[in-house]
């Protein structure tokens, strides 16, 4: 069995700044996500969160629940209060029937401020990494006795963002922590998504599928913008329309078995960007990219 491919609703409507795609419906955002071909779509805003109430949706647009985004806070809190506080999480993933658990950390991070910007992100010191690897460890552990992979999200904004961040953060982890490539994330941060695919890829548990459009990093990198600014300027992009190298990225994967979700997130503001047609150009673009790397 070959990968499957998702989508996440973020080019409909957009998490963090819920005024980006505020007036379209769930309902239109699901059927023209299954009419574009994917199979699974990930959470947002304006899903349901009991289960008894997402599935018939999700059954009536024939889509399936991929999993969705958890803010973790273990620099403030302990593995067993983490534990504690994604259980109403847990239990509607666990009930959708996904297979990945989607987390970062989000102490202090500005990713969703449009008043911060991408250089006022929180670090750790270098003496913060040994508990905080043994905190999500412990934290991710209990996720596979759950029955699911964990997914961790490096992300713009956030503690784990650069390459020597990534780097620390899974030495400081065990195996029981897998990561959540994001081709976008990682070329936002100046890293090579080949070579994080590389370095990582029988850690890899979940793939997020965003191109970068390279001018518009480079004016945001420079301006020293907020994350949202750069999102609504255009930064990202489905597959195949931006500066991403997919097709060695993908390669990678296959040469590591991947057989997980391949998922198009690729936020942008939807009055520029008709959410359809990207979709459309996303699920056409990365299949067949997909299937020349050999992962179909």
């Amino acid at each position: 069995m070959g990968v499957t491919f998702g989508i996440n609703p973020i080019g409909w409507s957009n998490d963090d700044m819920r005024e980006l795609g505020g007036w379209i419906p769930l309902e239109t955002c699901l059927s023209e996500a299954r009419g574009a071909g994917f199979t699974g779509i990930e959470l947002g805003n304006k899903f349901p969160r009991q289960a008894d109430e997402l599935r018939p949706i999700m059954e009536a647009h024939d889509i399936a629940l991929v999993g969705g985004w958890y803010s973790s806070g273990l620099l403030a809190r302990s593995a067993a209060e983490e534990i504690a506080a994604m259980q109403d999480h847990l239990t509607l993933i666990k009930a959708m029937g996904c297979t990945v658990f989607i987390l970062a950390e989000t102490t202090g991070a500005v990713h969703g401020d449009k008043t911060s910007t991408l250089s006022s992100r929180p670090k750790l010191t270098a003496g913060g990494w040994a508990a905080f690897g043994r905190q999500m460890s412990e934290v991710c552990a209990y996720l596979r006795d759950q029955g699911l992979a964990p997914a961790y999200h490096h992300h713009m904004g956030t503690v784990v963002e650069t390459a020597e961040e990534i780097d620390r953060f899974m030495d400081s982890t065990d195996d029981s922590v897998g990561l959540l490539l994001d081709t976008g994330h990682a070329a936002f941060a100046g890293i090579d998504p080949v070579a994080l695919a590389k370095t990582y890829a029988q850690r890899v548990t979940h793939v997020h599928c965003k191109d970068l459009r390279g001018a518009v990093c480079e004016e945001a990198r420079n301006r020293d913008v907020s994350f949202l600014d750069a999102v609504v300027d255009g930064v990202f992009t489905v597959p195949g329309d931006g500066d991403v190298d997919f097709p060695p990225v993908l390669a990678e994967m296959a040469r590591a078995g991947y057989r997980g979700w391949l998922v198009v997130e690729a936020e942008q503001d939807p009055e520029k960007a008709n959410p359809k047609t990207y979709a459309e150009m996303g699920h056409a673009n990365l299949s067949r990219m997909a299937a020349e790397a050999g992962l179909m």
